[in-house]
This record gives C-alpha cells, sequence and structure tokens, in this order.
C-alpha cells in the first residue's frame, strides 16, 4: 500500500512494467523519493494504530506524499545538498 500512496502503482504492477530492470522500484527510487517513504512508513503505523482503515490511510499517505515531495523537490536546501559533491 506504501507502494501505492508514494509511487502511484503496486510493486507487482511496477514489476510488471519494467521486467528488463534489477531489484524493484525502490531500488531505483530517487532520494527524495525514499525519505518520504520513509515518513510515511511512520505515518502508517500511526494510523494503523489509530484504527484507520486500509483506504482511509491510503487517501491521507498519499496526500502526505504529495506535500512532502513537493516540499522537498522546492526546497533550496535540498538543491544545494544535490550540487555539493559528497567526498572531495
Amino acid at each position: 500500500m506504501l507502494n501505492k500512496a508514494l509511487f502511484g502503482i503496486t510493486a507487482k504492477e511496477w514489476k510488471n512494467s519494467n521486467p528488463e530492470k534489477e531489484g524493484n522500484m525502490r531500488d531505483h527510487a530517487t532520494i527524495e523519493q525514499l525519505v518520504v517513504l520513509s515518513v510515511i512508513e511512520s505515518q502508517n503505523a500511526l494510523l494503523i494504530e489509530q484504527g484507520a482503515s486500509q483506504s482511509e490511510r491510503l487517501i491521507m499517505l498519499n496526500a502526505l506524499a504529495i506535500k512532502n515531495m513537493r516540499s522537498l523537490l522546492e526546497s533550496p536546501a535540498v538543491k544545494r545538498l544535490q550540487d555539493k559533491p559528497l567526498l572531495s
């Protein structure tokens, strides 16, 4: 369900669409997507504890994923980090 909330497709759908690629969809995710995935994993656990249904969680997690992706992609700080080499 987390893949559906973030990427819009299931892992199986991704694999069927990308049979030539090694690994899974998360192996091909961007750093921003992996950060957001971590956020929605934590939020999903909280929503489960609160008794939210799977359909409710999917809607909430998708909205959270969109909000967080926009924030990360528009962040000047993130852009600066992307422009710097890891180690000189």
